[in-house]
């Protein structure tokens, strides 16, 4: 029987001893194994000699090893693995707050913002996350900072006092005393063991990588990126073997940064990494530019299950098997997302991007990146709210429906990040204006992160069918992974018309 593991329950023993045994790397980042005898705590595909069962414990996350004693392995590095693909398949509180974590919400806000996204007191918060996580909020984003730390350390050549505030620590001296405690090792001794090859190549950049659970099918998700980038924001490249680069511009709390992400397919069942590189006005943005472009890449999730439930099925089973890894692009920021959704309201993808471009080129503002293309910053929710629908090209109702959802984002009516409630977005995006189940479900496709969306009426959808002949479809035995299924369609789609052209 093949071994599985999910967050959704309490994790089983005999199942994780089971996954560490073989050392599956499908289940790094799902939880984390920690050893009496050493100290240590490990992913379970850690080369080391398996443990007696009788020394071991595991944990759902890296925190919760550390609050029980444990030390992160220096061999198998338990922390550059990707995160749970549970967060998104779940979407439980724990889940969501995992998700604002990465984003940096606790360094920037504290224990009561986190909390006051959620909808809980940070008492009754605190309470939930050490239930299902074994570790609260101080200790969740105590090891989210710990994370980033290292890999600046061991990546880039900035300073150490530079590290500790890119990585949200507020002092140096916690800044060591955290990396001593998590790693057994003082950050001159991280660095010392694996010096960083070249250094950063500009005043400001920082070269990063990006785990991802494989296979990642890298081309797939460039193409849909490329054929979607609006100028002035995006820019891509793409190489006659598919591979290429992508970048954009970000619009972080602290000011504008830019990252460049290489895209290229990635073979095999176990976990790599796809390199990246940022440039930000301020370092203190490193945690929550890493986590958004995680999220636009769908670097959590786990390709081997999604394929393994789609491919059963006699429609997807063949584009499953032409296109393994295929990812679901999510985005950077949920407001852009959403003016974008609207702007391709019953319009081409061309279409749209052109829509987009007009506005960025007359309301975004300026930044400059030293990328070519690179111009623009795209127009926030309150620059957007202030225009006059009249004014805009495209039909007035439209135009209305626009400039509503702007206005309800910039007052926090609508929240677009992953924090709130999925079924509570949904129902405050329908009762806009102009805002119907289409965009609705897009918005949450690529700014929620929701694995299960299906868009029954989408135009591109129904083509797809129609080119497989299938006449009779069940979406609903796809679940929770329906959202795949419709990239797989899109895709299909968008690769026969570019053969036919």
């Amino acid at each position: 029987m093949e071994t599985t593991v999910t967050t959704s329950e309490r994790l089983d023993f005999e199942r994780c001893y089971t996954a560490v045994q073989s050392r599956d790397r499908r289940f790094d980042g799902v939880f984390y194994t920690a050893v009496r005898t050493t100290g240590i705590y490990c992913r379970p595909s850690c080369p080391a000699r398996t443990p007696a069962s009788r020394n071991v414990s595991f944990h759902r996350t890296a925190a919760a090893a550390q609050a029980a004693g444990y030390r992160a392995c220096k061999r198998c590095l338990p922390d550059a693995t990707p995160g749970s693909p549970e967060w998104d398949v779940a979407a439980t509180v724990a889940g969501r707050a995992m998700r604002l974590i990465a984003d940096g919400v606790v360094d920037r806000e504290g224990v009561e913002g986190l909390a006051a996204r959620l909808g809980y007191t940070s008492r009754h918060l605190s309470r939930l996350l050490t239930g299902e996580l074994g570790a609260g909020p101080l200790a969740l984003a105590r090891t989210q900072r710990a994370q980033t730390a290292r890999a600046l350390v061991e990546s880039t050549t900035l300073s150490l006092a530079d590290v500790a505030f890119a990585a949200g620590f507020s002092s140096v001296r916690q800044f060591n005393d955290t990396m001593l405690e998590v790693y057994d090792a003082a950050p001159s001794q991280l660095r010392g063991r694996k010096a960083p090859a070249g250094g950063s190549p500009a005043p400001g950049a920082i070269d990063l990588r990006i785990a991802v659970r494989t296979p990642f099918r890298g081309s797939a998700l460039l193409r849909f990126l490329a054929d979607r980038a609006v100028p002035g924001i995006e820019v891509a490249e793409v190489a006659a073997d598919g591979g290429g680069w992508y970048a954009r511009t970000l619009d972080l709390p602290h000011g504008p940064g830019v990252a460049r992400v290489a895209l290229a397919d990635l073979d095999g069942v176990g976990s790599s990494y796809l390199p990246l590189r940022l440039v930000l006005d301020d370092l203190r943005d490193t945690t929550a530019a890493l986590a958004r472009m995680r999220a636009l890449l769908d670097a959590d999730a786990d390709p081997v299950a999604v394929d393994a439930h789609l491919g059963g099925d006699p429609v997807l089973a063949p584009l499953v098997a032409a296109r393994p890894g295929l990812r679901v692009p999510g985005h950077v920021d949920g407001s852009e997302i959403a003016v974008r959704a609207v702007l391709g309201q019953q319009v081409t993808v061309v279409a749209a991007r052109t829509a987009a471009a007009r506005l960025v080129a007359a309301h975004g503002r300026p930044v400059t990146t030293g990328i070519e293309g690179l111009t623009h910053l795209f127009p926030d929710a309150a620059t957007v709210a202030e225009l006059a629908p009249e004014e805009l090209r495209m039909p007035r109702a439209r135009g209305r429906a626009l400039v509503g959802l702007a206005a309800s984002i910039a007052a926090g009516d609508v929240v677009l990040d992953r924090g709130p409630d999925r079924g509570d977005v949904r129902q405050a995006l329908l009762a806009l204006p102009g805002i119907g189940p289409w965009t609705a479900d897009y918005i949450a496709l690529r700014a929620l992160g929701h694995p299960d969306i299906w868009l029954p009426t989408d135009v591109g959808v129904r083509n797809a069918l129609a080119g497989h002949g299938a006449a009779e479809i069940t979406p609903e035995e796809w679940a929770p992974w329906r959202s795949y299924a419709l990239l797989h369609l899109w895709t299909s789609l968008s690769e026969n018309a570019g053969r036919m052209s």
